[in-house]
């Protein structure tokens, strides 16, 4: 290769330290945003002023088409200019992948001179180079500048550098095809997340048929459509996020934020800031201005249970947010303006607490526009059965064990229980019986302690050893006699034991065979799961 030129203005050496300079200028116009089309105009501009090009553009591939994403000294119709692949020296630098240089565009045949020339842009001898943008082996498109023509130019050190130059191109638009990549990811994932909380907390997957829980989703899908304030009441455990939520993704607000607060979680010195948030300097530790949960729920909802437990400092600033909708950070005087539904739960006697004064009445009635009472479990003993099969689906899938229902005595011990803790207490019940039970049947054994003590229950009382083995002896008949119907040489067989033996175990424990007879059987029979080969799904999904 022939040694470099010196050059026309300079040496050598301030050629190259111009060229280093402008290389260092060009990358700091590609890092310095994500708008990559703007920066590509800026790195042109740099290459005009700084390095004697008349014309330049960038060009990008798209739909098979080269398309003119910057351009600098043309007219503003250069904009809708496009090659085909091949066509003119810019499309067969993409196609070839190679750069090629034109010293005298006037004695060149297939330069197309298609680009419109800016009418202020004197007119020259022109010479023309063009070279790849190449993004991961693929020619992505080109960078092409116009240069005043001059027989001494090293073409191939120009060529060179113009090249180094359509690269840092290429690794700009390979970032910014990343960051896009993962945009787009990002939003694919949290449109999947917000599905799948949409389908969740679903309204018509809380689960029950009875009487009170009807009307419970009646009220929720009234009340979900609109902004309306609304007031959860019920006892702990018996679900009142659940229904929070619900309302929530089943609103005009889905796609909006929906922030939770346990105000019984948050001490009184700490809730006022958490929800309203406050200024840099507002007390030991604010080092910086935080946003609170109503400037986070923006446009979304907020939920804030446990309401009955916030003092009546905060009660105050409270209410004026549901009138106003506005308030002022801790430490702050700039009013923030706010547009977010209040959802609001609580366990509490809030009457109670009115007259006790612990509890602002102006606060209770902005609250109480819509109230919903969720029932405790005790009063919804229908659901009971549904509640236990959907639990024990749930745990045996995350647990991974195959449990196949729930046996009649224990089911019985399961309706004949009080459930202080309600849904929760329940849930927690099953997942141990799980958790402990090693066959396909829980049993009532495999149940809680709480749920078969006289002190927890008051419906067990303290039993002998003689006795709690019998109990158990029973449940064991019970349960064989109900799996074959009332067939005892069958459940005999089960038992590995005689049909004698089983009629005498039957009669000294008084066990009403007829029962579990098919043409007899109970409704509350039919609804319980059996392993029978050929049992229906309904019944199967009941038990």
């Amino acid at each position: 290769m022939p040694a470099a030129k010196p050059a026309p203005d300079g040496t050598t050496a301030t050629r190259d330290a111009r060229r280093l300079s402008t290389l260092l200028e060009v990358s700091q116009a590609l890092s310095g945003t994500l708008n990559l089309k703007s920066s590509m105009q800026r790195v042109i501009q740099i290459l005009i002023r700084h390095h004697g090009v008349v014309r330049g553009m960038v060009t990008l591939l798209r739909e098979g088409e080269l398309h003119v994403e910057a351009s600098e000294g043309f007219d503003d119709r250069a904009r809708t200019v496009s090659f085909k692949m091949g066509e003119g020296i810019t499309g067969q630098v993409v196609q070839r992948g190679k750069p090629i240089v034109v010293p005298r565009v006037s004695k060149e045949p297939e330069f197309l001179n298609r680009m419109p020339r800016r009418a202020d842009v004197p007119r020259h001898e022109l010479s023309f180079i063009c070279v790849p943008i190449v993004v991961q082996r693929s020619t992505v498109g080109t960078l092409a500048v116009d240069l005043k023509f001059k027989p001494e130019r090293d073409y191939e050190s120009s060529m060179k550098f113009f090249g180094i130059v359509s690269s840092m191109i290429a690794q700009a638009l390979n970032v910014q095809r990343l960051v896009e990549e993962e945009r787009r990811r990002l939003v694919d994932e949290n449109t999947h997340l917000r599905q799948e909380l949409r389908e969740r907390y679903d309204f018509s997957n809380i689960i029950g048929t009875s009487g009170p829980t009807r009307q419970m989703y009646e009220q929720v899908a009234q009340v979900a459509q609109t902004n309306t304030t609304v007031l959860i009441r019920g006892e702990s455990g018996t679900g009142k996020e659940l229904i929070a939520h619900a309302i929530h993704y089943n609103s005009l607000r889905a796609k909006k934020p929906f922030v939770k607060v346990s105000c019984a979680a948050l001490p009184d010195t700490l809730i006022e800031s958490e929800l309203f948030g406050y200024e840099k300097g507002a007390f030991t530790g604010a080092t910086a201005r935080k946003k609170g949960r109503f400037e986070l729920a923006e446009s979304g909802t907020l939920f804030l249970d446990e309401i009955g437990d916030i003092n009546l400092s905060t009660q105050v600033k409270l209410l004026r947010v549901l009138q106003e909708r506005e308030f002022e950070r801790v430490g702050g005087t700039d009013t923030v303006k706010v547009n977010v539904r209040m959802i609001a739960a609580t366990n509490k006697d809030m009457e109670k607490g009115m007259l006790e004064g612990t509890f602002r009445e102006d606060l209770y009635y902005r609250l109480n526009v819509f109230t919903i009472f969720v029932p405790p479990l005790r009063d919804r003993k229908a659901d009971l059965l549904l509640l236990a099969d959907h639990f024990l689906e749930k745990f045996s899938r995350e647990h991974g064990k195959v449990i196949k229902r729930i046996s009649t005595p224990a089911i019985d011990m399961l309706m004949s229980y009080h459930w202080p803790g309600n849904v929760r207490e329940m849930e927690n019940a099953l997942e141990r019986a799980i958790l402990v039970c090693d066959g396909a049947v829980i049993h009532a054994h495999h149940l809680p302690p709480s749920l078969q003590t006289a002190d927890a229950s008051g419906t067990v009382t303290h039993v002998s050893l003689g006795d709690a083995v019998a109990a158990y002896e029973r449940d064991l008949i019970q349960d064989a006699l109900k799996t074959t119907r009332g067939n005892r040489a069958k459940a005999a067989r089960l038992l590995d034991t005689t049909e004698r033996i089983l009629n005498y175990k039957v009669r000294g424990y008084h066990i009403d065979v007829r029962r579990f007879k098919a043409p007899e059987i109970s409704k509350r029979m039919v609804a319980e799961r059996h392993p029978e080969p050929h049992s229906t799904p309904t019944e199967v999904a009941s038990d």
